[in-house]
């Protein structure tokens, strides 16, 4: 499994929303400059997050994207997902109809196993603990 682009840059733009006061609406063209997203994927991006719940989109001249979700509550596996949808290492733990050797499988086990462990991992990084983590990236999130 890899992380696909927008992925990426779906947690890059929910971590620097998140390094934001409460509440604060934020241009577009801030979060590309700083986090390294090309507007037009930013677009794209906030229209899924925003369909998911975690942020708001706001139209006009002094608009721009606003979290609406708890950075203490938001993680890392709820970003990836309402981008990419559910994760699966295979696609016999997603959809078993499609093996017919799932009831015999010893691999089997081992993605479903790999899977929670992963969902685990991801679910515990809130973005509030990560930023948390090193102060450095919290201060140089934040507009002036």
């Amino acid at each position: 499994m890899r992380l696909t682009r927008a992925g990426e840059y779906a947690v890059r733009c929910v971590l620097y929303l998140s390094a934001q006061e409460e509440g604060k609406i934020v241009r577009r063209r801030d979060i590309s400059k700083t986090m390294g997203v090309p507007g037009q994927f930013l677009g794209k991006i906030a229209q899924q997050l925003s369909r998911a719940g975690f942020l708001e989109i706001i139209q006009g001249a002094k608009g721009g994207i606003r979290l609406t979700a708890s950075p203490m509550e938001l993680n890392l596996l709820d970003v990836v997902e309402a981008i990419a949808g559910e994760l699966s290492l295979n696609d016999c733990i997603i959809r078993p109809e499609s093996c017919s050797r799932n009831d015999l499988c010893s691999v089997h086990l081992v993605w479903q196993k790999a899977r929670r462990q992963l969902r685990e991992t991801l679910r515990e990084a809130t973005f509030e603990s990560m930023l948390q983590t090193d102060s450095r990236m919290n201060t140089d999130l934040l507009v002036q």
